[in-house]
């Protein structure tokens, strides 16, 4: 009898408990969808900034920061437009290293590990610069629309300041977020010299340096600002059409400087697949090492004497 009770008792305490746990993961999952209702409405009222991403690695990202070789980082990410921090960048670098370092040490030969792992922070910082580089390309492509409506909002009687912010909200990224940053510098009370020319360290490029020349010393002096915007309008235009067709002409050498890498890459496994353990042998004496560490100069030299010889200035 008492058995039969203690079961009884123990059975309704379970269904009491899963009970609770059901209205206690209701009411939890019904706050929650309150709470980000209310934040979606503030946010699209102004009230509260949108939150970001949760950060990874906060306290190497701060450690990071106060150094001069984070500073640089930091402002190359800038300019990439990648939400990584130089915390989370140096991590993923190292992992990347790491991984290669692996790779090459299994699959070529030991002596392979360290190039691999030096390969990967060249191609960690080659990224950063195409990043940079594409990022670059699409503003200056967005260079003429942005002329244009600047001079539209400053023939229409509206400030430079309020011409750059209507800006900011008409164009997408990058140009609107760029633009973005420098509203929000003029609105804290930075200069207009200060914010553009920040601008135009982000993005250096010889369309948006004359940009914002033109724009700072039509703002210092008080000149034509519409005439001169429509000027700029018709000669960003004709640069922006004799860029592409100097790109189109130079994609075959562009492509063949990086196809003489990997033909240099894909022989080592070549090698090593006709017959195992070649590459192994080869790396075992000084004379083998250092002819394939002069064999991989040789090989970067020639990606950026290519890559210099195909580079025109427009």
């Amino acid at each position: 009898m008492e058995l039969q009770n203690l079961i009884t008792l123990t059975t309704g305490v379970t269904l009491l408990t899963c009970v609770l746990a059901v209205v206690g993961v209701h009411a939890y999952a019904t706050g929650r969808a309150q709470r980000q209702a209310l934040v979606d409405r503030l946010s699209a009222t102004g009230r509260i900034p949108v939150a970001g991403r949760r950060r990874h690695f906060p306290a190497l990202d701060r450690r990071l920061r106060r150094t001069g070789l984070g500073k640089k980082l930091e402002l190359r990410l800038a300019a990439t437009g990648l939400d990584v921090t130089p915390g989370e960048f140096f991590v993923y670098m190292l992992a990347t290293v790491a991984g290669l370092w692996l790779v090459g040490q299994a699959t070529l030969a030991p002596f392979f590990g360290p190039i691999a792992g030096l390969l990967g922070i060249g191609v960690a910082l080659q990224f950063l610069n195409w990043q940079r580089q594409k990022r670059i390309e699409k503003f200056i492509n967005q260079l003429p629309e942005l002329a244009r409506i600047l001079a539209n909002a400053t023939q229409a009687g509206l400030a430079l300041r309020t011409a750059v912010g209507m800006a900011a909200e008409e164009l997408e990224a990058p140009a609107g977020e760029e633009l973005a940053k420098v509203a929000s510098q003029l609105a804290v009370g930075a200069s207009m010299d200060d914010a553009l020319g920040e601008l135009a360290d982000r993005l250096p490029s010889r369309e948006l340096v004359v940009l914002v020349t033109t724009l700072v010393l039509s703002n210092r002096a008080g000149g034509q600002v519409v005439s001169a915007l429509r000027n700029l309008t018709e000669t960003l235009e004709e640069r922006k059409e004799t860029r592409r067709e100097v790109r189109t002409q130079l994609s075959q050498v562009s492509m063949t400087s990086y196809a003489v890498p990997v033909l240099g890459v894909g022989s080592l496994f070549l090698m090593d697949g006709v017959k195992d353990g070649a590459l192994e042998r080869m790396t075992g004496s000084p004379a083998g090492q250092a002819a394939v560490i002069i064999a991989f100069g040789l090989y970067a030299v020639g990606f950026v004497l290519i890559r210099r010889l195909s580079r025109i200035d427009v």
